[in-house]
This record gives structure tokens, C-alpha cells and sequence, in this order.
């Protein structure tokens, strides 16, 4: 799991320093595999590659959304829906975190990096997502 501290100001005016959660499950990570050609890996590699502005946008606002979540009191669950999704997206803090992972790839790779499980904690050898990082990755046009 993933935690930011985001710093910004609301649409009243008002300084806000807020913490949000990120994180997928090793389910999440296997259907994001499988939901696309050759793995989500192959697939963000073959955006960057072709640089292509529009899918690596599109690809980082679901990566976003998808890992975007709140605690249960308990820590018990993790909650993700579509009320917590558009409630965070309507955000300054999603306005930075977007803007950040958009436009540079090392940022997105370490995000991609934090938010899906610890190898140790994978049934399986499974390789799990990465974006390709460093300053020689292309950033969005």
C-alpha cells in the first residue's frame, strides 16, 4: 500500500494537507495481466515506446482510479467504488498526483512500483507490473 501526503489549497480558499491510500491486490494485478495483450507490463512498454501522449495519459488516470482507495476504521478493507473514485478525482490532490505520473516516468514507475504487492507476498512468480523508468523514457507530447 501506498500512502501521499498531498498539499493544496480547496475550492473555498482553505490550506489542506491530506493523506490518500493506493493500492491493488494480487487479484487486481493478475486481471490487469490478463485484461490486455501480452500483460499490462507488454502493454504499457509498447505506450511508452510509441510514445503515445493520449494512452499513457489514459493508461496512469485507471492505474490511478483502479488503486485509489480508503481504509475501513478497522483496517480490515480497503475501499474501492466508484463514489470513492469520482469523490478523489474531483480533488486538487488527484489534480497533482495526475499532473506528476503524466509527465514523468519515473514518478509513474515508482507509483506502479508502490501500489502492487510485495514479490514476497505473491502466491505465485508472476511478474507484476512496472513502468519502464529513468530519465531516457519519453515523456507524454
Amino acid at each position: 500500500m501506498l500512502k501521499r501526503t498531498f498539499k493544496f489549497v480547496d475550492y473555498n480558499g482553505n490550506p489542506r494537507t491530506e493523506d490518500h491510500y493506493f493500492n491493488l491486490t494480487q487479484a487486481e494485478v493478475t486481471e490487469l495481466e490478463l485484461s490486455v495483450d501480452g500483460g499490462l507490463t507488454a502493454m504499457i512498454n509498447r505506450v511508452v515506446q510509441a510514445q503515445n501522449g493520449r494512452q499513457i495519459i489514459d493508461t496512469m488516470k485507471d492505474i490511478i482510479l483502479k488503486s485509489y482507495g480508503v481504509k475501513s476504521p478497522d483496517g480490515r478493507r480497503f475501499i474501492k467504488n466508484q463514489e470513492v473514485r469520482d469523490a478523489f478525482a474531483q480533488t486538487e490532490a488527484y489534480s497533482q498526483l495526475f499532473m506528476e505520473l503524466a509527465t514523468n516516468a519515473k514518478a509513474a514507475s515508482d507509483f506502479v512500483a508502490g501500489i502492487i504487492p510485495a514479490k514476497e507476498d505473491v502466491a505465485s512468480d508472476a511478474e507484476t507490473p512496472a513502468l519502464p523508468g529513468g530519465s531516457d523514457a519519453p515523456s507524454p507530447a
